[in-house]
């Protein structure tokens, strides 16, 4: 059985189903409610952390399940990096609402700490809970759940001395159970600081230093009213413009020659052809944590100065690729006819989501793809 019966319930009901109908939020709880009643979902009966491991890409990151705090939100001790939409946040809002539960995690990333590294590797020693390969990415899921009270003592002591937690995916999903839990709060005559299980949210926290953060592409339908040469020459004026010497490989499916090679080069794809990009010196602020990531010069130099593309949330003309699915997925929609141009970015780092959080600025869109994503269903979090 599939958790998509909960938190995608439309898929209950004919195509074409409103997924904001009222009935199909009372879908998803009364799927839930069958979830439990099969045993599929079981209560356990002591406060525990969980462990949650994935393996893809050649490493393994491990994660700590925990209830982040809702005022750590609101305070902002935990730190976004993104801009959400009020109508998704009310969609989710009413999802947790109707539950009374929060059914998919939030991705968190911490400042990494050598003590809570070691109590993790001790605890992924023992037989874990869950080990299994999930379709079609074939990354590996294995979550393990701690029990000794002594060292969910010690956890609780170390996060308490972490200054701060930063969104790495699921800022909406964030959003609405603060939202929740907040209302939760003010509609008790007891207005303070409580362990009531409303108060907390379900997160998975991973250390920084094992992220795997990958590129997020962009493709664009024409180029503006200019032809190709035109637009080589405009792009001359910021980039040193070269043609990449290893098309060949490609039609081989081997793009790692040509992927960009570090931050400011960019790989285009044009007319049949792998172009590398690098942009000049004084073209973008090092200074400045939004001017000097890659998303801000490729908008900036040419999506907006060169085709014309003001608002990457609006307009028509331009589509986002993750990296997940390769430089053939760029090359492919543009040998198709249906794209003229893709632009390849080399991924951001961590460190500049951290910089970018910790001084009060927003990423521009379509900026971060986390991979592997969290499952949903391993471990929910009830609210009463």
């Amino acid at each position: 059985m599939s958790l998509y019966h909960i938190i995608k319930p439309e898929i209950n009901f004919a195509p074409g189903t409103d997924e904001h109908d009222p009935r199909v939020y009372a879908e998803a709880k009364q799927q839930y409610q069958r979830f439990k009643l099969k045993g599929w979902l079981v209560q356990d009966q002591e406060e525990k952390y969980y462990v949650y491991a994935q393996t893809g890409f050649g490493k393994t990151q491990y994660g700590l399940v925990v209830g982040a705090w809702v005022d750590d939100y609101l305070e902002g001790r935990i730190k976004k990096h993104e801009l959400t939409r009020r109508d998704k946040e009310e969609d989710r809002m009413k999802h947790v609402r109707t539950l009374n539960a929060n059914m998919e995690p939030v991705f968190f990333a911490y400042p990494h700490r050598d003590d809570l590294d070691a109590i993790v590797a001790d605890i992924v020693k023992g037989e874990p809970e869950y080990d299994f390969v999930a379709a079609p990415e074939g990354f590996r899921h294995t979550f393990w759940v701690i029990e000794d009270k002594a060292t969910i003592k010690r956890i609780t002591e170390i996060f308490a001395e972490i200054p701060a937690m930063y969104i790495a995916d699921g800022h909406h999903r964030s959003a609405a159970a603060a939202r929740v839990g907040a209302e939760l709060k003010k509609s008790t005559k007891d207005n303070v600081q409580s362990t009531k299980e409303s108060d907390f949210f379900l997160a998975v926290c991973f250390p920084d230093n094992q992220l795997n953060i990958i590129d997020y592409n962009r493709v664009v339908k024409d180029l503006n009213g200019l032809t190709s040469e035109e637009f080589l020459k405009a792009l001359e004026e910021d980039f040193e413009v070269h043609v990449q010497s290893d098309n060949v490989q490609c039609t081989k499916g081997d793009y790692s020659a040509i992927k960009p090679k570090a931050l400011h080069n960019f790989s285009m794809y044009l007319d049949g052809k792998w172009y590398s990009l690098t942009a000049k010196e004084g073209r973008y602020n090092d200074a400045d944590p939004i001017g000097v990531l890659d998303v801000t010069i490729s908008s900036n130099l040419i999506l907006d100065k060169i085709l014309g593309i003001k608002d990457l949330r609006s307009d028509k003309r331009i589509d986002f690729v993750g990296g997940i699915r390769g430089l053939g997925e760029l090359q492919r929609r543009v040998d198709s006819g249906e794209m003229r141009v893709a632009l390849a970015l080399y991924p951001v780092t961590m460190q500049q989501i951290i910089d970018i959080a910790d001084s009060g600025n927003i990423m521009p869109p379509k900026t971060t793809w986390f991979e592997p994503k969290l499952r949903s269903g391993l471990v929910v979090h009830e609210l009463n």
